[in-house]
């Protein structure tokens, strides 16, 4: 027998329950995510499709589906029903999540016209809106688009070069495309399909800027673009050549006064404007944050490719031998070696890790949305939530389509195989719906003006040195007697009995880990800020030069959020076989990212040299128990078979 790769001597594998494994993994919406199942199925062949049909026709396809799947009911769950939608804004986003396994065109498509085009005429519209669009939205009668991003500007919406003026003598909005860094750009279902579109300009009343705004704008009058506006097509892309991007400009498109999304804001008759929310910077950032769940959205999809490429890779690993241990021997299981356990499973741990992370975003969402829990404060948590789980679940998107494809060595490169399309269709997840790196400085200056409230004064350098110290002794009270032990450690010879005595697989301890480096990280970057602005300094510049302590302050931060949502969701499950599977996981990701980060942990006296060893040691044991309950886990996420799509991999 191979003990470097078997588990412990007393060691009882657990029984995984596949099918409740799925029950838990779909949550209260095993009927909708069923649902979509079946829709996959059904349209599978647009996988295939892809492939064979020429550009303009595939573009065709992927619209007919979309609009076949809306006939289901499956898209327009989160609209309310009185317009022909479900009322459930949570089942929504598993809806999205669960299409994430079959064609990244057709999930794309889904998520512009339903999700941005139709999210944005609901959250920032008001009824006079909704009755004329929501109906034939709903069913893609109608279809639209979301005209945000310009050519000069994504990230930066506040400086968006469309203008939109006011006539008070004709009550009407004038778009204006006033230079060629102004064209909306890069935008889904512009080139083809849409009728109506999102459009996001400044708004001028009477000569005053009031800033950004949302307008109701026809662009094709039945398909023919209409005047004033111009359509280009962008074209060829890396990935998504189901889905039609185009660039918009605007010469002096006129627009009735009620094409204002006035939820927010209005301008009466004679040119006043007016808005209920007086500070024109929370006036902009309410209206983002009603956008919020397309980040959300996306997040769950970056989960949902992860998956699908772990399914592949996983099952290929227990089918595919190469070289024999020993002489007469069989040529051994890719899955049996050491190192390809290391390759797959901590990312297989960390998906269902990120999976229970987006159960808790989700819910968040379903509480703020549908008025459970609506507030100010729980907005912010919202946004912050959302965006840091949207920047890590798309990294995470990317590294793991890419390990599953060498995984599979030169099999992995064949089209048949889905690993090309899941490569180019998934990259752009890290960048739409907000670029990764500026949303976790979105989530680190959150966590900063949490920093300063709670202790009301940030620029009292005493009470930054005082939160300091609190932050740290508050973490230090929870691993003291973890810290005890290690020096004990330090001492004593040992291995790894004394290692799993001292509590590596301690749930607390591995929480107690990942909230000092959080807490530690953020009141360094505070210190690092205060200091500037003692000095004077311009704060963009300050700022700007500890970005990299932002980042990591920021994916400190998430990562102990997922880490405490995947803890929570395995304390919740009934003593039994998938309880103790999913500890096991939980274990992994824990410590794999602890281990990932160990210089830093001690660089700050959180890890011994001895410790660190053991880190390692218990993580390829963690492997090994994993290693015989791969396919079971991977099968619990309930992917059709027809979705994998790789004959040569998985048989």
């Amino acid at each position: 027998m191979d003990t470097e790769n078997t588990p412990a001597a007393g060691y009882v594998q657990p029984e995984v329950d596949v099918p409740g494994l799925t029950r838990v993994l779909d949550g209260n919406y095993a009927g909708i995510r069923d649902l979509v199942r079946s829709n996959l199925v059904a349209y599978a062949s647009v996988l295939e499709e892809a492939e064979e049909l020429g550009f303009d026709a595939y573009r065709e396809r992927v619209r007919e589906i979309v609009v076949e799947m809306a006939a289901t009911g499956q898209t327009g769950m989160g609209f309310p029903q009185e317009y022909g939608g479900g009322g459930d804004v949570g089942a929504s986003i598993a809806a999205f999540e669960t299409l994430a396994f079959g064609d990244l065109s057709v999930l794309v498509k889904v998520g512009v016209q339903f999700g941005l085009f139709g999210g944005a005429i609901l959250q920032l519209g008001t009824e006079r809106h909704h009755r004329a669009h929501l109906p034939d939205l709903i069913t893609g009668r109608l279809m639209g688009c979301f005209a945000m991003t310009e050519t000069g500007h994504g990230s930066d919406v506040q400086s968006l070069g469309t203008v939109a003026r006011y006539d008070p003598g004709s009550q009407e909005f004038v778009l204006t495309t006033p230079d060629d860094e102004a064209c909306k750009d890069y935008i889904g279902n512009a080139a083809r399909h849409a009728e109506l579109a999102v459009v996001f300009a400044q708004l001028e009343v009477g000569g005053k800027a009031e800033g950004v705004h949302a307008f109701v704008v026809r662009i094709r009058q039945d398909g023919e673009v209409v005047p004033g506006v111009r359509i280009e097509d962008d074209g060829r892309k890396m990935g998504l050549n189901g889905v039609d991007n185009g660039r918009i400009r605007f010469d002096g498109v006129r627009v009735k006064r009620e094409a204002l999304l006035n939820r927010f804001a209005d301008v009466t008759a004679e040119g006043v404007y007016e808005s209920p929310i007086e500070n024109p910077g929370r006036r902009f950032f309410t209206m983002l944050g009603t956008l919020v769940q397309g980040r959300v959205s996306v997040a769950g999809a970056g989960v949902g490719a992860a998956k699908v490429a772990l399914a592949i890779a996983t099952k290929y690993a227990v089918r595919r031998r190469q070289f024999a241990a020993a002489p007469d021997t069989d040529e051994q299981l890719l899955l049996d070696y050491g190192l390809h356990q290391r390759r797959l499973l901590p990312l297989l741990a960390r998906t269902y890790a990120l999976h229970f992370a987006q159960d808790a975003v989700r819910s968040q969402l379903h509480d703020v949305f549908s008025g459970i829990r609506d507030d100010a404060r729980a907005r912010r948590l919202l946004e912050s939530r959302a965006a840091g789980t949207k920047a890590l679940a798309t990294w995470h998107a990317t590294r793991v389509v890419q390990e599953c494809r060498e995984a599979c060595g030169g099999a992995g490169y064949l089209s048949v195989n889905r690993f090309a399309a899941l490569k180019a269709d998934s990259d752009i997840f890290t960048t739409f719906e907000g670029d990764n790196h500026v949303l976790l400085q979105l989530v680190a200056k959150g966590l900063l003006t949490h920093y300063a409230s709670e202790f009301e004064d940030l620029d009292q350098l005493g009470t930054v040195r005082h939160v300091a110290g609190l932050a740290v002794e508050a973490v230090l009270e929870k691993t003291s007697a973890h810290k005890l032990l290690e020096r004990v450690r330090d001492l004593l010879p040992g291995g790894d009995e004394w290692d799993r005595e001292a509590g590596l697989l301690d749930p607390e301890y591995q929480l107690a880990m990942v909230r000092f480096r959080e807490e530690h990280m953020l009141a360094g970057l505070a210190r690092r800020l205060k200091r500037g602005m003692d000095e004077h300094e311009d704060p963009g510049a300050v700022f700007s030069r500890v970005q990299d302590h932002v980042i990591a302050v920021a994916r400190a931060h998430v990562e102990r959020l997922v880490l405490e949502a995947f803890t929570d969701q395995v304390r919740a499950l009934p003593e039994g076989g998938n309880k103790e599977a999913l500890r096991l996981l939980c274990d992994l990701f824990a410590l794999s990212a602890i281990e990932a980060d160990r210089a830093w942990f001690m660089e700050h006296g959180r890890l011994t040299v001895q410790r660190s060893k053991a880190i390692s040691r218990e993580v390829n044991d963690l492997c090994r128990k994993v290693r015989p309950l791969a396919v079971d886990l991977v099968d619990a996420w309930g992917i059709p078979d027809e979705m994998l799509r790789a004959p040569d991999l998985v048989g």
